[in-house]
């Protein structure tokens, strides 16, 4: 098996066990905040058990200066995490999905404005035509705004999230001379402090399924999940990355319906197609933005980083 042919088989089994994130999420029966704060708890012991393995935590190579934006790129994504799990309460694991795929429009907004990054016409013309799509898909109409409701709701908490997703991305991408795995243990090690004051273990009483659902989105949608990814990326090409980003999407969409019989509507459907055609766009052009950070003297080749969070990818 070639390297691009390995790459390809790991991001789509990646991406495959991204798309039963919302199953495992509505499954556990928990509240968003306690969802998370077990995420990132079973998360950090999978990770800091695969980086110590490999013996990545000697060199690891942060500054105080990298540090403070792994710290920074934390926050930002798991309260991203909160958001996106508060909104599939509200509308479905399907719109949530696909209204949350506008990551890639948000980092090139946030770019252009916060970094002074070029924004061409084209790619207005390709956020324009995709947030045309957004309002197909929401299925949102006048009268929501009128009467406001936890469907509109559901949908403000997953843009919020889409936003949050795309300034931890921002952030991220400016860390270089570190192992993704390491950025990735940070965010997920800040989660811990963070949102401990926020969860509720008086609702946590109850034993089996439920925390195996918990301990499957720290073990296997954080551990597994992530390693997979960051082992693809260095062995494919930045094209190839966008699409397959698009198997999560479409494998939830798959289980929401197959689990919940939740489906999107005709009306609806033709939004998608406006977001992955523009979500693609968009992401292509940005390729020399996103490539791998130039490696750091004398360290190994993986030790320079890629964005730990990138730019149309998991939850």
């Amino acid at each position: 098996m070639t390297p691009e042919n390995k790459g390809t088989a790991q991001l789509t089994t990646a991406m495959v066990l991204s798309g039963t994130l919302g199953l495992f999420v509505v499954e556990s029966g928990a509240p968003p905040f306690d969802v998370v704060f077990f995420r990132v708890l079973f998360g950090a012991l999978a990770l800091g058990s695969y980086v110590v393995a490999r013996g990545w935590l000697r060199g690891h190579g942060f500054t105080p200066r990298t540090l403070a934006l792994a710290v920074l790129g934390g926050v930002f994504i798991v309260f991203n995490w909160v958001l996106l799990f508060q909104s599939y309460e509200n509308t479905s694991i399907s719109v949530a999905t696909v209204v949350y795929h506008t990551q890639p429009f948000y980092v090139v907004l946030l770019g252009a404005l916060l970094f002074r990054e070029r924004l061409t016409a084209a790619k207005v013309g390709w956020i324009v035509l995709a947030f045309a799509g957004l309002v197909l898909v929401s299925g949102v109409t006048p009268g929501d705004f009128a009467s406001g409701g936890a469907y509109l709701t559901g949908i403000g908490q997953a843009l919020l999230a889409a936003l949050l997703y795309g300034l931890s991305t921002l952030v991220t991408k400016r860390i270089t001379g570190v192992r993704p795995h390491l950025i990735a243990l940070v965010q997920v090690l800040v989660g811990i402090p963070l949102l401990l004051p926020f969860a509720d273990f008086g609702a946590m009483r109850g034993t089996g399924w439920d925390w195996g659902w918990l301990a499957g989105l720290g073990l296997i949608h954080t551990g597994v999940m992530y390693v997979l990814m960051y082992a693809a990326y260095a062995q494919l090409p930045t094209s190839k990355i966008a699409v397959l980003a698009f198997v999560y999407p479409a494998v939830a969409m798959v289980m929401d319906w197959a689990v919940y019989g939740h489906h999107i509507g005709l009306v609806q459907a033709l939004g998608v197609p406006l977001i992955v055609t523009a979500s693609l766009k968009v992401t292509l052009a940005r390729t020399p933005a996103a490539a791998p950070a130039p490696r750091t003297a004398g360290r190994a080749p993986g030790a320079a980083s890629r964005t730990a969070t990138p730019a149309a990818s998991e939850a």
